[in-house]
């Protein structure tokens, strides 16, 4: 059984679902070996306005299965601390195809995010949990450091350097209700109406246009790494020129101008 189910419930919105529900979703090599092929698949996939992550059962992802702890793939050909580079960087890579697709992507958080976990679903654009959802860095309670595929880069710009530290150096769980209270998801439903809502979030991008949709996912992800007010201005002044060649501010333009002369209905 494959470990990764796509499904595309409307046009333009996909949603890709991890899994492993009775390991609550944790990722071994394979996984991510399929993961990662299936986003270099969807980033060169002209159709896709808006891509929904989740996990399949419980679970959202509980981040790299510990029952391959022991070794890793390759080990005895390229010695052990050249196969586990090879590893995270693999496991690390998940994180920058998300971040490098042209669309816009909503993690449906439905279960725990734990270690890798909270990688992939701070790596996505919006995140949107059910009550059942929780948080971690999980590797620092195994031994290891929760600065892992690119956590320590993106938690403290979600919620802040202090709480992040926090986080990540007591590896707490933190629940729903307080990652929504620091703004580390956007919004928390039930279980039965996270998928609704993600839907309807992907929706409302998929409405607006295109490349403007990119230019605004690409710029902001940008602009998080400038090194200054005026770095970002400059960028977002020749993005706007470069939308504006697209034709759709003249169309929306018009579009208005003519209901305005059409008067109320």
């Amino acid at each position: 059984m494959s470990e990764l189910l796509l499904d595309r419930p409307e046009p333009g919105i996909a949603v890709l679902r991890l899994n492993r529900p009775r390991r609550l979703n944790a990722l071994t090599d394979g996984t991510v070996a399929e993961l990662s092929k299936q986003l270099d698949a969807l980033a060169n996939d002209a159709a896709l306005r808006v891509l929904i992550l989740t996990g399949e059962g419980r679970g959202f992802c509980a981040g790299f299965d510990l029952t391959l702890a022991a070794e890793a793939p390759l080990t005895k050909t390229l010695g052990e601390a050249a196969a586990w580079t090879a590893r995270q960087e693999a496991f690390a890579g998940v994180v920058t195809r998300l971040r490098g697709l042209r669309a816009p992507v909503i993690a449906a958080v439905n279960g725990p995010a734990n270690g890798a976990g909270l990688g992939i679903a701070l790596a996505c654009e919006i995140r949107i949990a059910s009550t059942a959802a929780a948080f971690n860095a999980a590797f620092v309670k195994v031994g290891m450091s929760s600065c892992d595929i690119g956590v320590s880069w993106l938690l403290p710009r979600c919620v802040g350097m202090s709480r992040a530290f926090e986080i990540m150096l007591t590896g707490r769980m933190v629940g729903a209700e307080e990652a929504e209270r620091i703004g580390l998801v956007s919004s928390v439903v039930s279980a039965e109406q996270l998928l609704p809502r993600a839907m309807e979030v992907a929706r409302s991008i998929a409405a607006n246009s295109a490349f403007g949709v990119w230019m605004t996912k690409r710029g902001v992800w940008a602009n998080m790494e400038a090194g200054s007010l005026q770095a970002a201005i400059e960028l977002e002044n020749r993005t706007q020129i470069l939308t504006r060649t697209t034709g759709d501010l003249a169309r929306a333009a018009q579009a208005l101008v003519s209901r305005r002369a059409k008067g109320p209905a």
